[in-house]
């Protein structure tokens, strides 16, 4: 069933592959180059890339070397990738970003962090004097919201002109839009903050401005319902799922790319049974998923495609080395977040 063609929205697949998005910090100075365009178009017979998190405004690096898509010479830059990416025959999305509390200022020139609430996260993040503690962000107002919105819809619209096929808003991992949608990081008491209809409020305004752009068949979200990455947690879990997977159908998405599980086991809970229930369009899952398991989950009618990471990350051939049952090539995880091609463009393709 990988293997079988599927519709996303308005986007044709040849098959349920889906890469997700993977930070690689290969961006010096925030600019997407002839380097990550060879990455991405050597693992182009995926049915769907996700690129890495994506700046939509400057100031915001949580990573250092990440990308952005908020200038001229970014969106110039982005089109090496997306044109190669088109002539190997892909398909690519921009996952676009702001990482709110997990942008730390020395990363930024100094400039604060921003969350929904003044609460930092725990614990200690790279920075260019070495590892130093999260700081605790300033709130942001209600018109500083609607700014940050109209940065995401000006992403889209420089992704647009970039050549990007589509759009996945990050929604997940503690960045945010999470950081809104999740109450140990949200204790707002005006419009964005208290139900789960205030706390989704700033994740609809997105949205909304974001398939404005792209039309909604162009459009994904990715959401993390358990994941305590960066100190994230929700009281409850499987409610705020059914509520967000409800809401959302009103967008006809091309599909909403759901995390299974928490990286740090923290938090357990059937969060794509609840997911699969209550939305009605094209739902991804993600989260150590074997090509075996994913099979079966699509055969069952579980989920309609299957993101995944480090194994696309180190076989650019992945699909065509599942189809043949070849041996994989094992990630490097002391690359990840390195730069240059080690680890990066230099993972070997199968040999005949």
């Amino acid at each position: 069933m990988l293997f079988s063609p599927v519709v996303l929205g308005d986007v044709e697949l040849p098959n349920r592959f889906v890469m997700a998005p993977l930070t690689r910090t290969r961006a010096p100075g925030h600019q997407p180059n002839a380097l990550m365009a060879e990455y991405y178009a050597q693992r182009a017979s995926t049915g769907l890339l996700i690129s890495e998190c994506t700046m939509v405004t400057e100031g915001t690096s949580a990573f250092g070397d990440d990308p952005g898509i908020y200038s001229a010479e970014q969106i110039e830059g982005w089109t090496l990738t997306t044109k190669a990416v088109h002539e190997k025959g892909g398909r690519i999305f921009m996952q676009i970003w702001h990482a709110g509390r997990a942008a730390h200022p020395l990363l930024n020139d100094g400039k604060e962090a921003v969350s929904a609430s003044a609460i930092a996260i725990e614990g200690e993040t790279h920075t260019p004097e070495g590892k130093k503690p999260y700081t605790v962000p300033r709130a942001l107002t209600v018109s500083e919201i609607k700014d940050i919105v109209s940065d995401f819809r000006q992403a889209a619209i420089n992704a647009k002109e970039a050549g990007f096929d589509g759009v996945e808003i990050h929604g997940a991992n503690g960045y945010l839009i999470d950081q809104f949608l999740r109450d140990s990081a949200n204790q707002r008491t005006d419009e964005y903050g208290g139900s789960l209809e205030n706390r989704s409020r700033f994740l609809f305004e997105v949205l909304d401005a974001v398939t404005d752009v792209f039309g909604s068949g162009r459009v994904g979200l990715r959401l993390s319902p358990l994941n305590s990455f960066q100190s994230m947690k929700d009281s409850d879990p499987i409610a705020w799922t059914g509520y967000l997977a409800e809401r959302l159908n009103r967008f006809d998405l091309a599909y909403v790319h759901l995390m299974r599980a928490d990286f740090l086991g923290v938090q357990q809970a059937d969060v794509v049974s609840v997911a699969r229930k209550a939305y009605k369009g094209h739902l991804m899952v993600n989260m150590g998923y074997t090509a075996e398991e994913a099979s079966q989950v699509i055969a069952n009618d579980d989920a309609d495609s299957v993101a995944f990471g480090t194994g696309i990350l180190a076989n650019p051939d992945f699909v065509e080395r599942v189809k043949a049952g070849a041996e994989l090539n094992e990630p490097n995880p002391n690359t990840f977040y390195t730069s240059g091609a080690e680890g990066y463009t230099d993972y070997p393709f199968m040999t005949a």
